[in-house]
């Protein structure tokens, strides 16, 4: 028998996070501490927290600020919410950028570039919204009901959805080439 407890998650917040790096710690801090005090599970906490550092990171690498300060420059918003059905959804907001969101396929061997394909993984559900004044916002679902006994339960599939391809899957890559000198 599942005991299911009612939570008190506040139902909104937004911050202004600076645009780079300096404000996302602050970001991540507050929101762990406010769903801590909501009773949220440590793996719900950390699969969000997760998600807003990504979703912060690609805001200020691949979007400008809000209104017209420069890159560098002004803030992004990041807000989260618990809406009255329990889902936790996590929000960034940039004045936008040359490129729209989407998931990259990044070499193996690549820096970057795995972002939303994470937050794909972690997350029931994700997608980009327009604003006005050519914002864009990038929202997670990243539980659909906090009150669900199985909230923070890694689902069954969760290895596969982020596993890298397999090595015969990489093109120009063929490992009985590099022991050939070996003869």
């Amino acid at each position: 028998m599942a005991l299911v407890v009612a939570q008190e998650v506040p139902t909104s917040s937004s911050m202004a996070v600076p645009h780079g790096p300096a404000g996302v710690g602050k970001a991540r801090h507050r929101m762990r501490a406010q769903l801590r005090r909501g009773g949220v599970s440590e793996s719900v906490i950390e699969d969000a927290v997760l998600i807003l550092s990504e979703l912060l990171s690609n805001a200020c690498k691949h979007g400008r600020p809000l209104g017209e300060a420069l890159a560098g420059d002004g803030d992004v918003r990041a807000a989260w919410r618990v809406d009255s059905g329990g889902r936790l959804t996590v929000e960034v907001t940039d004045g936008g950028g040359p490129t729209r969101p989407a998931p990259a396929t990044p070499s193996v061997t690549a820096h970057g570039g795995r972002g939303l394909n994470i937050i794909t993984a972690l997350a029931d559900d994700w997608g980009v919204r327009d604003e006005i004044r050519g914002e864009v916002t990038v929202w997670v679902v990243v539980h659909a009901d906090l009150r669900d006994p199985d909230a923070g339960h890694r689902r069954d599939d969760f290895a596969t959805r982020i596993t890298a391809p397999s090595v015969a899957a990489i093109p120009g890559l063929d490992f009985a080439d590099a022991f050939d000198d070996l003869d």
